[in-house]
């Protein structure tokens, strides 16, 4: 089983974006569509204030006619932040993400904000172990020892 650690390491880009409360909607929009991510933490100094995301976005703003450029992000973020530690499962990630519904995790090692996870970075190395067990068993198979 891998851990959050191995898949930060994994990760090509492994920087945790991030906005002020008191930033505007527009600029976090803005910055998520530049480094192409789906989320942004939300930091109050080095304090983890909230998550901003897209669905927080659509559901916050788009669909309730408010304007990106005056709301700021601390309005509209989810505050209740489900996080996970470098040295937990893939499968402990997964089933918290299913649970509640979640598409990215933050990685907290103690007190620090340390990398943020997706559902798309616990999927592909899910598939990556699968294919390493599977090459295996096909060695094994074919006599391949």
């Amino acid at each position: 089983m891998a851990t959050v650690a191995e898949i930060l390491r994994s990760k090509s880009g492994s920087e945790v974006y991030r906005v002020a409360p008191t930033d505007s909607v527009l600029h976090a929009l803005r910055l998520m569509a530049d480094k192409e991510v789906g989320a942004l933490m939300v930091l109050d100094g080095e304090k983890i204030a909230g998550i901003f995301t897209e669905r927080d976005y659509a559901r916050k703003v788009a669909l309730v006619g408010r304007s990106s450029g005056d709301t700021p992000v601390s309005e509209i973020m989810t505050r209740a932040v489900r996080f996970v530690h470098p040295e937990q499962t893939t499968e402990a990630c997964m089933a918290l993400m299913t649970e509640h519904r979640l598409r990215h995790l933050p990685v907290v090692d103690g007190e620090r904000l340390v990398g943020l996870v997706s559902i798309g970075d616990l999927v592909k190395q899910m598939i990556s172990q699968q294919q390493f067990v599977i090459a295996q068993m096909e060695q094994y198979i074919t006599g391949g020892w």
